[in-house]
């Protein structure tokens, strides 16, 4: 048998049902390999003794009989969700050592569900980044052929590494513009960002309210359908909440896609795509038509405008989110001579580049006598990006598009640092899918020429994750994409 740290969370379920290990082995193992993978800077927090404590108690109910869903599965938790009485920092300077008094529902639903937490994983500070370069913990490096020390994309940079190098079974990961997708793609697992709304935000620290959604990063699909059964649900303490029965998503694995309708938009192929990436959607095409689904060219005429809508909402927000961080309450406190001067200090030595970057975008697209020509006008485009998968949508079932436009590059990237704006445009296929509040899937479909993994995007109706998990699986099944052991 192969390791234990290699096993899917469906696998690990049945070794443990099956007394194959136990819960308290299983945990040793991944801590183990924690140790041994420390170089990838995965985890900025880990909790082995927490961990081992919930083993104890899985141990117990696979003995009593009473074993949960998730009963003894190891994750990671992204560093955005707020868990009780461990650190939570988002990754920035500003929250150092910020305990959480509460845990965020969906961490609370998967430990009631039986899963255990390993730490806290590594993102880009405030999840703001496409890299997982902007963390003050320093970057996270690409499990994939890590000699070369590329990125694992951003902002679930370390969910995504830490899944793809067996030192979590799976890991929690949130999406605001493709934080889901995009790292998914780039080490080679499978992440979705459910339909907003779909899962609760309380307890997430916020980027841009309107568009943030939790999601799961695991080894495969049907762990991702197994991992948002217990993540889903309403909450009556978020007012973004949808009550919505959460059905079970592990049914419409497998199913046959035979008459789907699949929808291939014509603005996600641009004159100078990547000739690799393009092959690997044209793989994805084949493979869906061969299994019986019908293709659709469809037209999303307002996707060129999704990036500059997309850099006007989300700092927007961001700038009215982290005004809460002023030094008095919690976290970092630079003391001033006045309170102007603490506020200052406090926020000019916790906050890093490319926060402080987002915040003045932000406020500047707020303020008087730019809120109309700006953030105003970048809403009803939003609208309009939305009335497109709407028309989409009365012709097809299901969209597929490449998850990112390039493979994973090097940390530090020249052309990156020097215009932020390479960097946001690695978020020209997913920016839509969250201004119109859709779910969608990354799943690895194929390497490019030197090795690296190259995903696929699945773009689904509102509430319609169970369409998208089957087509997801379809290719899944016939791309026979070799994940990391």
């Amino acid at each position: 048998m192969e390791k234990i740290t290699s096993l899917t969370v469906h696998e690990t379920l049945d070794g443990l049902k099956n007394k194959e290990f136990t819960a308290t082995e299983l945990t040793a193992a991944y801590i183990k390999e924690m140790e041994k993978r420390r170089a990838l800077n995965a985890y900025v927090l880990e909790t082995p003794e927490h961990a081992l404590k919930q083993a104890e108690e899985a141990d117990r109910r696979y003995r009593d009989g009473t074993a949960r869903v998730l009963e003894g599965i190891p994750l990671g938790i992204k560093d955005l969700f707020c868990t009780k009485d461990i650190r939570t920092t988002a990754c920035s300077r500003i929250l150092d050592g910020f305990v959480p008094p509460y845990e965020s529902t969906v961490t609370a639903n998967l430990f009631a569900a039986g899963a255990s937490c390993l730490g806290k994983l590594n993102l880009d500070e405030f999840a703001m980044g496409g890299s997982n370069e902007t963390s003050c913990y320093g970057p996270v490096v690409n499990p994939w052929q890590e000699e070369r020390k590329l990125v694992p994309g951003g902002s679930s940079g370390g969910s995504a590494a830490a899944v793809a190098a067996n030192i979590c079974a799976a890991a929690t990961g949130t999406d605001t513009g493709g934080s889901i997708r995009q790292p998914s793609a780039f080490c080679g697992v499978t992440g979705i960002k459910p339909t907003y709304g779909r899962c609760s935000r309380y307890g997430i620290v916020a980027f841009a309210s309107s568009l943030d959604q939790a999601g799961p990063i695991a080894k495969d699909v049907r762990d991702c359908a197994l991992l948002l059964n217990v993540m889903a649900g309403y909450d009556h303490r978020d007012s973004t909440s949808v009550k919505a029965e959460v059905p079970d998503f592990t049914k419409a694995l497998g199913q046959s896609v035979k008459g789907l309708k699949v929808g291939i938009p014509a603005e996600y192929r641009p004159a100078g795509l990547n000739p690799e990436i393009a092959a690997c959607w044209d793989r994805g095409i084949e493979i869906l038509k061969s299994a019986g689904a019908e293709i659709v060219n469809i037209s999303l005429p307002h996707t060129k405008y999704a990036l500059a809508v997309y850099y006007i909402i989300a700092p927007a927000e961001a700038s009215s989110n982290l005004a809460r961080y002023d030094g008095l309450r919690y976290g970092l406190r630079v003391p001033g001579e006045h309170l102007d001067n603490m506020y200052i200090n406090t926020r000019s030595a916790g906050f890093g580049k490319e926060v402080k970057r987002r915040i003045m975008i932000g406020t500047y697209v707020l303020s008087a006598g730019y809120y109309d020509a700006y953030y105003l006008k970048a809403q009803k485009v939003r609208r309009l990006i939305r009335d497109d998968f709407v028309q989409a949508f009365n012709r097809c079932d299901v969209i597929l598009t490449p998850t990112a436009p390039t493979p994973a590059f090097p940390i530090g990237d020249n052309s990156m640092k020097e215009n932020p704006i390479n960097m946001w445009l690695n978020d020209v296929f997913t920016v839509s899918v969250n201004l119109a509040g859709l779910p969608g899937l990354s799943l690895p479909a194929g390497l490019s020429g030197d090795g690296l993994p190259l995903g696929l995007q699945l773009i689904g109706r509102a509430f319609d994750e169970e369409t998208v998990f089957k087509a997801a699986s379809a290719i899944e099944k016939e791309c026979g994409f070799e994940r990391l052991k």
